[in-house]
């Protein structure tokens, strides 16, 4: 007996957990949906003049790099001096 309520209450917080994560991603799902869609907006695709996935891609990837770069040659504050 002890088992059989032990596996119902297990069962009934699995299920608990998962409608709880199921609703989290939905929102987060949601927001970045929205996010997407208002910059879409805002730029369309056609006018960056980029016709070539690879292109994009690359540029893309090339905009990071010059950023991750930037952010490394930041000098670095030390607390406590």
């Amino acid at each position: 007996m002890r088992l059989v309520f032990g596996m119902i209450s297990l069962l009934t917080v699995l299920a608990v957990v998962g409608l709880l994560a199921k609703k989290q991603l939905a929102a987060l799902t949601a927001k970045q949906d929205s996010a997407l869609a208002r910059q879409a907006a805002a730029v369309p695709a056609g006018s960056l003049g980029i016709k070539n996935p690879q292109l994009q891609s690359q540029q893309i990837q090339e905009q990071v790099r010059q950023s991750v770069e930037a952010a490394m040659q930041q000098p670095r504050t030390v607390d406590g001096e």
